[in-house]
């Protein structure tokens, strides 16, 4: 029977595969438009869906599932796997380094020219904007189960109660990379972003049908009306009065959702507008 390793060697490797495993997928990223005839219609596909969720999974996600789970097994303690989610971190961390100072030595012109991060280190102080640039990171895990739920409860949505089906491709995508001067970390972070704003994006849709649909009243606090207007329009344009009735409820139900037949998007959705610009279901007083 072979010895178990000590704990932190056995952390170590793990590290050391999984460092390993992230710059070999970052190189075949690079290396997919490289790839004679098919390399571009495959690079363009890893970026964007469903092909892009493959990637994001790949080198945020199954990192912090993986490690934790290896390390477990090969550590004899009861928070193995929270050392391993360290480890997994860890290793995403560096890789992200390695990456921004590899592409920004291969752009020397970019990268001695004007920068993003040049100018906000400017503005707010080099260690508060790198601070801060990296706690936004901490928001990965909540975009991805975001984009899981995107792809798992909304569905059935579209059978069930015909809410409109969306292509994701149209939401979920990355080109910030053909901006010409964009190298290394302003590369990273913003590539994140344009991801991140796609998935963020495509919920906030669908829970303007899912809002629209199931719960059309206006709240009683004006405030919060005024805020949410700006990410559910039907506010302002359709829900029943905070002081009304149920009636007054039924009723939008009942105008807003004429039949069975109808997929059922949120009021003002631009499948409801005629040729003259003005919702179906307008009121038709001038």
């Amino acid at each position: 029977m072979s010895t178990p390793q000590p704990p932190l060697q056995t952390l170590a490797l793990i590290f050391a595969v999984q460092l390993a495993a992230l710059l070999l997928a970052a190189a075949l990223l690079h290396l997919i438009p490289r790839l004679g005839p098919p390399g571009p219609a495959l690079a363009a596909r890893r970026l964007r869906a469903p092909g892009l969720a493959l990637v994001i999974t790949g080198v945020a996600a199954l990192p912090l599932i993986v490690c934790p789970i290896v390390a477990a097994n090969l550590i004899d303690t009861p928070l193995a796997w929270l050392a391993g989610l360290g480890v997994g971190v860890a290793a995403q961390v560096l890789t992200v380094m390695l990456w921004t100072v590899a592409h920004e030595l291969a752009h020397p012109a970019a990268r001695k020219g004007p920068r993003i991060v040049h100018q906000l280190n400017r503005t707010v102080g080099r260690w508060r904007n790198h601070t801060a640039v990296w706690i936004t990171a901490l928001a990965v895990p909540l975009f991805f189960v975001v984009r899981v739920v995107e792809y798992v409860v909304y569905p059935p949505l579209t059978w069930l109660i015909r809410l409109p089906k969306y292509n994701s491709g149209d939401w979920v995508n990355v080109s910030r990379q053909k901006f010409e001067g964009l190298v290394g970390h302003d590369l990273i972070w913003c590539l994140y972003c344009d991801w991140m704003t796609g998935v963020w994006s495509l919920g906030s849709e669908m829970l303007r049908n899912v809002e629209s649909f199931w719960c059309p009243i206006r709240f009683r606090h004006d405030k919060k009306c005024a805020n949410c207007a700006v990410d559910f329009p039907d506010v302002n344009a359709g829900w029943a009065p905070a002081e009304g009735t149920m009636q007054d409820v039924v009723d939008t139900l009942a105008g807003k959702y004429p039949g069975p037949n109808n997929d059922n998007q949120w009021f003002n959705h631009p499948a409801r507008l005629t040729h003259n610009g003005k919702p179906i279901d307008a009121d038709p007083t001038p």
